[in-house]
Protein backbone atom coordinates (compact mmCIF):
# COMPACT_ATOMS: atom_id res chain seq x y z
CA UNK A 1 0.00 0.00 0.00
CA UNK A 2 1.14 3.52 -0.78
CA UNK A 3 1.40 6.09 1.99
CA UNK A 4 -1.88 7.71 0.85
CA UNK A 5 -5.21 5.90 0.64
CA UNK A 6 -8.74 6.96 -0.35
CA UNK A 7 -11.75 5.26 1.23
CA UNK A 8 -14.86 5.53 -0.96
CA UNK A 9 -18.24 5.67 0.80
CA UNK A 10 -21.09 5.04 -1.69
CA UNK A 11 -24.53 6.55 -1.35
CA UNK A 12 -27.85 4.80 -0.89
CA UNK A 13 -29.85 6.81 1.64
CA UNK A 14 -28.34 4.87 4.55
CA UNK A 15 -30.60 1.98 3.50
CA UNK A 16 -28.38 0.36 0.85
CA UNK A 17 -24.94 0.62 -0.79
CA UNK A 18 -24.98 2.02 -4.33
CA UNK A 19 -23.08 -0.21 -6.76
CA UNK A 20 -22.35 2.58 -9.25
CA UNK A 21 -20.70 4.70 -6.54
CA UNK A 22 -18.36 1.99 -5.31
CA UNK A 23 -16.13 -0.10 -7.62
CA UNK A 24 -16.26 2.36 -10.57
CA UNK A 25 -15.02 5.16 -8.31
CA UNK A 26 -12.18 3.02 -7.00
CA UNK A 27 -11.21 2.19 -10.59
CA UNK A 28 -11.11 5.90 -11.49
CA UNK A 29 -8.91 6.71 -8.51
CA UNK A 30 -6.58 3.86 -9.35
CA UNK A 31 -6.33 5.18 -12.92
CA UNK A 32 -5.07 8.41 -11.36
CA UNK A 33 -2.39 6.39 -9.60
CA UNK A 34 -3.98 6.42 -6.16
CA UNK A 35 -4.53 3.63 -3.67
CA UNK A 36 -8.27 3.28 -3.05
CA UNK A 37 -10.97 0.98 -1.75
CA UNK A 38 -14.68 1.25 -1.07
CA UNK A 39 -16.23 0.55 2.28
CA UNK A 40 -19.65 -1.08 2.67
CA UNK A 41 -20.56 0.65 5.92
CA UNK A 42 -23.59 -0.68 7.85
CA UNK A 43 -26.99 0.42 6.54
CA UNK A 44 -30.44 0.39 8.07
CA UNK A 45 -28.94 1.17 11.45
CA UNK A 46 -28.87 4.12 13.79
CA UNK A 47 -26.15 6.59 14.68
CA UNK A 48 -23.38 6.10 15.80
CA UNK A 49 -23.04 2.74 14.03
CA UNK A 50 -21.93 4.26 10.71
CA UNK A 51 -19.52 6.73 12.30
CA UNK A 52 -17.98 3.98 14.42
CA UNK A 53 -17.64 1.68 11.40
CA UNK A 54 -15.99 4.33 9.23
CA UNK A 55 -13.57 5.16 12.02
CA UNK A 56 -12.79 1.46 12.31
CA UNK A 57 -12.04 1.29 8.59
CA UNK A 58 -9.75 4.31 8.87
CA UNK A 59 -7.85 2.59 11.68
CA UNK A 60 -7.59 -0.60 9.61
CA UNK A 61 -6.10 1.29 6.66
CA UNK A 62 -3.59 2.98 8.91
CA UNK A 63 -2.67 -0.42 10.37
CA UNK A 64 -2.12 -1.59 6.79
CA UNK A 65 0.43 1.17 6.22
CA UNK A 66 -1.46 4.27 5.05
CA UNK A 67 -0.03 7.49 6.45
CA UNK A 68 -2.66 9.84 4.99
CA UNK A 69 -6.35 8.95 4.63
CA UNK A 70 -8.93 10.66 2.43
CA UNK A 71 -12.65 9.99 2.42
CA UNK A 72 -14.70 10.29 -0.79
CA UNK A 73 -18.45 10.03 -0.31
CA UNK A 74 -21.61 10.29 -2.40
CA UNK A 75 -25.02 11.48 -1.16
CA UNK A 76 -25.59 9.71 2.18
CA UNK A 77 -22.04 8.41 1.86
CA UNK A 78 -21.04 12.05 1.53
CA UNK A 79 -22.67 12.68 4.87
CA UNK A 80 -20.81 9.70 6.35
CA UNK A 81 -17.53 11.03 4.95
CA UNK A 82 -18.08 14.58 6.17
CA UNK A 83 -19.27 13.40 9.55
CA UNK A 84 -16.25 11.15 10.05
CA UNK A 85 -13.96 13.99 8.97
CA UNK A 86 -15.44 16.48 11.44
CA UNK A 87 -17.18 14.72 14.32
CA UNK A 88 -15.76 15.18 17.77
CA UNK A 89 -13.97 12.39 19.58
CA UNK A 90 -11.75 11.01 16.81
CA UNK A 91 -8.45 9.56 17.95
CA UNK A 92 -5.21 10.49 16.21
CA UNK A 93 -5.41 7.29 14.15
CA UNK A 94 -8.99 8.12 13.12
CA UNK A 95 -8.30 11.63 11.87
CA UNK A 96 -8.97 12.29 8.20
CA UNK A 97 -6.48 14.22 6.08
CA UNK A 98 -8.77 15.21 3.21
CA UNK A 99 -12.46 14.86 2.22
CA UNK A 100 -14.28 14.79 -1.11
CA UNK A 101 -18.08 15.07 -0.96
CA UNK A 102 -20.26 14.50 -4.02
CA UNK A 103 -23.86 15.83 -3.90
CA UNK A 104 -23.76 15.17 -0.15
CA UNK A 105 -26.42 15.10 2.51
CA UNK A 106 -25.03 17.68 4.94
CA UNK A 107 -27.65 19.01 7.32
CA UNK A 108 -29.95 17.07 9.61
CA UNK A 109 -31.69 20.35 10.42
CA UNK A 110 -33.17 20.72 6.93
CA UNK A 111 -36.35 18.84 5.93
CA UNK A 112 -34.36 17.12 3.16
CA UNK A 113 -33.10 14.39 2.63
CA UNK A 114 -35.71 12.81 4.90
CA UNK A 115 -34.99 9.12 4.17
CA UNK A 116 -31.32 9.50 5.11
CA UNK A 117 -32.14 11.48 8.23
CA UNK A 118 -34.89 9.18 9.48
CA UNK A 119 -32.84 6.04 8.85
CA UNK A 120 -29.79 7.43 10.60
CA UNK A 121 -31.27 9.26 13.59
CA UNK A 122 -34.99 8.43 13.57
CA UNK A 123 -38.16 10.44 12.99
CA UNK A 124 -38.21 11.90 16.47
CA UNK A 125 -34.51 12.77 16.82
CA UNK A 126 -33.80 15.40 19.44
CA UNK A 127 -32.54 18.83 18.41
CA UNK A 128 -29.22 17.97 20.06
CA UNK A 129 -28.82 14.81 17.97
CA UNK A 130 -29.73 16.66 14.77
CA UNK A 131 -27.08 19.28 15.54
CA UNK A 132 -24.48 16.62 16.38
CA UNK A 133 -25.04 14.91 13.02
CA UNK A 134 -25.18 18.05 10.85
CA UNK A 135 -21.84 18.23 9.05
CA UNK A 136 -21.90 21.99 8.53
CA UNK A 137 -22.31 22.61 12.26
CA UNK A 138 -19.19 20.58 13.07
CA UNK A 139 -16.68 22.59 11.02
CA UNK A 140 -13.75 24.02 12.98
CA UNK A 141 -10.60 25.81 11.81
CA UNK A 142 -8.57 22.59 12.14
CA UNK A 143 -10.79 20.69 9.69
CA UNK A 144 -9.06 18.97 6.75
CA UNK A 145 -9.34 20.34 3.20
CA UNK A 146 -12.67 19.68 1.46
CA UNK A 147 -13.67 19.29 -2.20
CA UNK A 148 -17.45 19.51 -2.64
CA UNK A 149 -19.63 19.37 -5.74
CA UNK A 150 -23.36 19.37 -6.42
CA UNK A 151 -25.84 20.25 -9.15
CA UNK A 152 -28.21 23.17 -8.78
CA UNK A 153 -31.21 21.17 -9.97
CA UNK A 154 -30.65 18.07 -7.81
CA UNK A 155 -34.24 17.11 -6.86
CA UNK A 156 -33.31 14.53 -4.22
CA UNK A 157 -30.64 16.21 -2.10
CA UNK A 158 -31.02 19.95 -2.73
CA UNK A 159 -27.90 21.99 -3.38
CA UNK A 160 -28.62 23.97 -0.20
CA UNK A 161 -26.81 21.18 1.66
CA UNK A 162 -23.53 21.93 -0.10
CA UNK A 163 -24.03 25.69 0.24
CA UNK A 164 -24.37 25.32 4.01
CA UNK A 165 -21.15 23.34 4.16
CA UNK A 166 -19.34 25.78 1.90
CA UNK A 167 -20.34 28.73 4.06
CA UNK A 168 -19.20 26.92 7.19
CA UNK A 169 -15.85 26.04 5.65
CA UNK A 170 -15.38 29.63 4.48
CA UNK A 171 -16.28 31.03 7.91
CA UNK A 172 -13.71 28.77 9.57
CA UNK A 173 -11.12 29.56 6.86
CA UNK A 174 -10.74 25.90 5.93
CA UNK A 175 -9.15 25.17 2.54
CA UNK A 176 -11.87 23.99 0.21
CA UNK A 177 -13.27 23.91 -3.30
CA UNK A 178 -17.02 24.09 -3.96
CA UNK A 179 -18.38 23.47 -7.46
CA UNK A 180 -22.07 23.80 -8.32
CA UNK A 181 -23.07 22.79 -11.84
CA UNK A 182 -26.35 24.11 -13.28
CA UNK A 183 -27.76 20.84 -14.56
CA UNK A 184 -27.76 17.19 -13.60
CA UNK A 185 -29.82 14.61 -11.78
CA UNK A 186 -28.98 13.11 -8.43
CA UNK A 187 -26.65 10.12 -8.39
CA UNK A 188 -24.40 11.09 -11.30
CA UNK A 189 -21.37 9.21 -9.86
CA UNK A 190 -18.59 9.78 -12.44
CA UNK A 191 -20.96 11.87 -14.62
CA UNK A 192 -19.69 10.34 -17.84
CA UNK A 193 -22.98 10.38 -19.74
CA UNK A 194 -23.77 12.62 -22.70
CA UNK A 195 -26.67 14.21 -20.81
CA UNK A 196 -24.74 14.94 -17.64
CA UNK A 197 -23.84 18.47 -18.68
CA UNK A 198 -21.12 20.49 -17.01
CA UNK A 199 -21.02 18.02 -14.11
CA UNK A 200 -18.79 15.89 -16.33
CA UNK A 201 -16.01 18.29 -15.34
CA UNK A 202 -15.99 17.19 -11.71
CA UNK A 203 -13.47 14.37 -12.11
CA UNK A 204 -10.94 16.60 -13.88
CA UNK A 205 -11.49 19.39 -11.37
CA UNK A 206 -11.08 16.96 -8.49
CA UNK A 207 -7.90 15.47 -9.96
CA UNK A 208 -6.44 18.97 -10.37
CA UNK A 209 -7.38 19.78 -6.76
CA UNK A 210 -5.80 16.56 -5.50
CA UNK A 211 -2.62 17.53 -7.31
CA UNK A 212 -2.72 20.99 -5.77
CA UNK A 213 -3.16 19.42 -2.32
CA UNK A 214 -0.14 17.21 -2.87
CA UNK A 215 -1.94 13.91 -3.37
CA UNK A 216 -1.01 13.50 -7.02
CA UNK A 217 2.33 14.15 -8.73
Amino acid sequence: MTRDHVIVLPGGGYSRISDNESAPIVAWLEELGMSASYFAYPVGTRHPAVLDAVRGEIRARRDAGAERIALLGFSAGGHAAGHAALARGASTRERVDLAILCYPVVSMMLPTHRPSRETLIGRDASPELRVATSVDLLVTPDAPPFFVWHTAEDPVVPVQHSYLLGMALAAAEVRHALHVFPNGRHGLNLAGGAGDGDARQWTDLCAAWLKEEGWLP
